[in-house]
């Protein structure tokens, strides 16, 4: 399955797990690389020498290509990117900010450099700032989504349409159904989160792989736009997010109810009443926790399966 994102990254099969924050630590990256793919250390949730000590111990536990996710917003983030060039880490993955900021610095120090959009205005603006490849993502997937909610049916081929650099989809992308269709649209990889959440070695609590499992159609929504857009499971706090909804509220009453360490608390502790479940809609076709290296398996052999069927028609 030779192709642009193969040889960019030097992997076997062109599928990135996602750097996801409380998800993604050096357990599911080593296991994602070690499978033919890419994998990457989510660095949004960790302090700096813990961070350091998620690509320590993922150099040890491969000897494969992985890379780092980096949301530029991060208050540590420059921390973060002495780390990334002491450690030798060759892939970075930029996301929530400005790629002009950070692409050019990493690049000079032989550093393959990613980043992630939501639309083609952003798109555009990253090839000019001279990224090394495109994630552009869908209104479908979990966690933090673009203002648009535009879907990954209809973004990746208009993004394609004007890009010239390497393609990689994300957003619902859970089968190798669902690669090959992003691929059939001009995509040259896809990046996966949800399914690799709830696989033996993501890190997130079991109790949250739990209810991705058990998610069914409609049990996930975007929701907290004025703050930055999120799509959740609705559990309890979800449900006070629509009732504060309902009284017209400041920014400042959506933050105080927001807090702090959600997302810590609901994906990473396991508190399914109060805490930020973050995930993709494409949860409700994930129905098993399973070893990642049986995720890449059942992905790509259903990837070329597909591929054949589309070739007899």
């Amino acid at each position: 399955m030779a192709n642009r994102i193969t040889s960019l990254f030097n992997i076997k099969h062109p599928i990135i797990q996602a750097g996801m924050i409380w998800n993604s630590g050096w357990k599911l990256a080593s296991a994602a690389s070690n499978s033919g793919i890419l994998g990457l250390i989510g660095a949004g949730s960790m302090y700096p020498d813990v961070f350091r000590e998620h690509v320590k111990k993922c150099k040890a536990a491969t000897d494969q290509p992985f890379g780092v996710n980096v949301p530029m917003l991060y208050p540590n983030v420059q921390e973060i990117m002495d780390i990334i060039v002491e450690e030798d880490v060759k892939i970075v993955f930029t996301s929530a900010g400005n790629p002009k900021t950070w692409t050019k610095w990493l690049q000079e120090k032989g550093i393959t450099v990613v980043h992630v959009v939501s639309s083609v205005k952003f798109a555009l603006k990253a090839q000019a700032a001279g990224v090394d490849a495109i994630v552009a993502e869908g209104f479908e997937a979990g966690g933090h989504n673009g203002r648009d909610e535009t879907t990954t049916l209809t973004l990746i081929p208009m993004v394609k349409e004007q890009l010239e650099i390497p393609l990689i989809a994300a957003g619902g992308i859970a089968t190798g159904k669902a690669m090959l269709a992003c691929m059939v649209l001009g995509a040259d990889g896809v990046q996966v989160g949800s399914r690799f959440v709830a696989s033996k070695e993501s890190s997130a609590h079991q109790a949250f792989k739990q209810v991705v499992v058990d998610a069914k159609e409609g049990d996930t929504q975007l929701t907290l736009k004025e703050l930055a857009p999120v799509r959740l499971i609705k559990n309890k706090f979800y449900n006070e997010v629509q009732e504060l909804y309902k009284t017209s509220p400041t920014l400042e009453q959506l933050k105080e109810l927001l807090g702090r360490a959600r997302s810590k608390r609901g994906m990473f502790e396991g508190d399914l009443e109060d805490g930020e479940l973050e995930i993709g809609q494409i949860a409700g076709l994930i129905h098993d926790v399973k070893p990642v290296a049986e995720i890449v398996k059942v992905m790509v052999a259903e990837f070329e399966e597909a591929k054949q069927s589309i070739n007899s028609l």
